[in-house]
């Protein structure tokens, strides 16, 4: 595995926290690594043509 080292809002790393916290997840890389996955799944399964990322926009 690689490291990776990114910024995220307070807010969302509480959430991710809870989520650990609550036993969702056994720790916060594995939420991300998690949610990573998610996205890439539902990037593999959109259509060629539909390129919308609602994770992407700002």
């Amino acid at each position: 595995m690689e490291r990776v080292t990114l910024r995220i809002p307070k807010q969302q790393i509480e959430e991710v926290e809870r989520m650990v916290d609550t036993g969702e997840f056994p720790n916060r890389s594995e939420a991300i690594r998690s949610a990573v996955r998610e996205m890439l799944n539902e990037h593999d399964g959109e259509a060629a043509g539909d390129r919308n990322r609602p994770w992407a926009k700002v």
